[in-house]
């Protein structure tokens, strides 16, 4: 019996430390562009390979270093990269069972341009044929990022979830689950115990531009989520449970951010967790927040991901106005 399955993609990401790039915004940081010169030789700093990554991947990992016992729903190619994969999530005791391994697809493998402290990340999804293992009744199923011919599969987890009324269901989109749009994923809102997205992506699924976060929150919060997250970068992360509004500050950097991926992750992901150890929401949060801030000190979705104790140290020793807040 796991306490978390996660449910979605693994892949390496392949980081390429750029030394020279333009950066171009026509209005905000939401909108820039990295720019190199075109047909030319471009030198880098270093690059770097790290495995089994992925919203789910990471999840899978932050869920073990955090004590719980987790296993990954995913799909990997009969490759040297598949092996890379397997054997990062053995090493992070993440159950690998089931995991299908494909005999004739590569396994996903990304390039992320990475420049200054954030990064431009270049996606290719294999074709993989998507199945639902019998992962008996975890405590929670963490369901994310999937390919764009995963739309039937959503329809399996669901029936899944039907006859297990028991598990929990924290539901973290991708772009594709995002562009199948809200209607066709109804039933997966529907089921969502707890739903995370950020501003940006709020916006995207509701076809709405510039609202204010508490109109975001009871929007999301009316497609079937018992509860709703929205991160807003280095703004904080708001909840709605359909009662109150929380709000969550980031935790202090130690320093500047080294490298962003897997920030999102890492707060959504410690957040299940967190819930799943019988925690209180407010402390949930605040335990996302303090991983997210970590990660954001390493290269990669997870060398930054804490342990329990490394988590309740930095809670301890947080400023008195960091801990999650019941707005009025």
């Amino acid at each position: 019996m796991y306490d978390l399955v996660a449910i979605g993609e693994t892949t390496i990401d392949a980081f390429i430390k750029l030394e020279n790039a333009d950066v171009q915004c026509d209005i905000d940081k939401e909108n820039c562009q990295i720019c190199l010169p075109f047909a030319a030789k471009i030198p880098y700093e270093f690059a770097i390979e790290i495995p089994a990554v992925g919203n789910a991947g990471n999840a899978s990992v932050s869920a073990s270093r955090l004590g719980l016992k987790s296993a990954l729903v995913a799909n990997v190619g009969k490759d040297s990269d598949g092996e890379k994969c397997l054997n990062t999530l053995k090493l992070e005791n993440v159950a690998t069972e089931f995991i299908a391994i494909h005999e004739n697809e590569k396994t996903n493998y990304h390039y992320v341009l990475w420049y200054d402290d954030d990064r431009t990340i270049l996606q290719k999804h294999s074709k993989f044929k998507y199945n639902l293992p019998d992962i008996a009744e975890p405590k929670w199923i963490y369901l994310t990022s999937l390919g764009e011919d995963s739309l039937d599969f959503h329809t399996k987890i669901i029936e899944y979830l039907n006859i297990h009324p028991n598990i929990h269901l924290a539901f973290q989109p991708g772009i594709f689950q995002m562009n199948f749009g809200k209607e066709k994923l109804k039933n997966i809102y529907e089921r969502s115990n707890i739903f995370f997205c950020n501003v940006g992506e709020a916006e995207k699924i509701l076809s709405i531009d510039t609202l204010g976060i508490t109109e975001l929150l009871r929007r999301m919060y009316a497609l079937g989520p018992k509860m709703v997250v929205i991160t807003d970068g280095s703004k904080g992360a708001h909840v709605f449970d359909g009662k109150d509004v929380w709000f969550q500050l980031p935790y202090p950097d130690p320093k500047p951010p080294y490298e962003r991926t897997g920030a999102g992750d890492a707060f959504a992901s410690t957040t299940v967790a967190a819930l799943a150890l019988d925690h209180d929401l407010p402390t949930a949060l605040s335990w996302g927040a303090i991983n997210s801030m970590s990660v954001v000190q390493q290269v990669g979705a997870q060398k930054g991901l804490l342990t329990r104790p490394q988590i309740e140290k930095y809670l301890k020793d947080a400023p008195t106005n960091f801990l999650a807040k019941q707005l009025k």
